[in-house]
């Protein structure tokens, strides 16, 4: 069992590329199977042991507040008995008994760096996972703590090889990166997905207090800048679900019981 780093999940964008199926439903909400691809993110984090969670809420956050309110109603069998004295029976227990699940305002529009900023201020000092909640992948979460601490970084984010639709990095030979570009027209070879981990002093220093700003551009290019940032690099499966295209994808993926990112009974 790993150490109980906390990991803040970034939840609070609109979607838009996916809005035709969205509209009413913020993204992470979006099911893979029976469940939103949110809870298929955590049972990663905690298939390694990682059970500490802060949800950056934004935009239609309070779906996601209720359904983590009622989550042991909505995935569980229960009796009720009703009157004076009424109770809730749940008749089977889950896996998710160890999970704990903070969630924060982060603004309505606020952009990630901010998000993460605002999640972070809810948490005491040492290291903090951050991720996107909008994305799966067959990571190794543990080798990846172990991979930020060796290299003795501010920063790790997991490099990967998706389309090249992406922002991309630029990795030197002893796994920094040398650059860090938003979404240009030419290929450098691997983008940032996700599944990053900051120590607080990047957080604290990097992201402004006066401006809302991007995790992806700012403070990530002043951390390249200083040498700050490791690149973590993952050569399996990955993939976001941005469109509705890429949510079939995962969907059938998941229902042909291949689903590469499910390590968990």
């Amino acid at each position: 069992m790993s150490e109980q780093i906390p990991t803040i999940i970034l939840c609070g964008g609109r979607g838009t590329r996916i809005r035709e199926v969205s509209g009413v439903v913020p993204k992470p909400l979006l099911p893979i199977g029976e469940r939103p691809i949110l809870w298929h993110i955590m049972k990663l984090y905690s298939s390694w042991g990682f059970n500490d969670f802060i949800l950056a809420l934004g935009w239609l956050g309070d779906t996601i507040r209720e359904f983590f309110l009622h989550y042991d109603a909505l995935t569980s069998d229960f009796t009720i008995t009703f009157g004076t004295g009424g109770r809730v029976e749940y008749l089977s227990p889950h896996s998710e008994e160890d999970w704990r699940v903070t969630c924060v305002d982060t603004g309505l529009d606020a952009l990630t760096g901010t998000r993460v900023r605002r999640a972070a201020g809810h948490l005491g000092p040492g290291p903090v996972m951050v991720t996107y909640g909008d994305g799966v992948g067959d990571i190794d979460l543990s080798a990846l703590l172990a991979f930020h601490r060796h290299h003795g970084r501010l920063a790790t984010v997991t490099a990967v090889r998706p389309p090249g639709r992406f922002g991309e990095l630029r990795i030197d030979g002893d796994g920094l990166v040398e650059e860090f570009a938003e979404k240009p027209q030419t290929s450098l070879g691997a983008i940032n997905g996700g599944f990053m981990v900051f120590e607080r002093e990047a957080i604290d220093r990097y992201v402004p207090e006066d401006a809302d700003v991007m995790l992806e551009r700012e403070p990530l290019a002043a951390l390249v800048a200083d040498g700050q940032v490791a690149a973590f690099e993952h050569d399996g499966f990955w993939q976001p679900m941005d469109t509705p295209r890429e949510q079939e994808l995962l969907n059938a993926l998941w229902a042909s019981g291949q689903a590469p990112w499910k390590r968990w009974n």
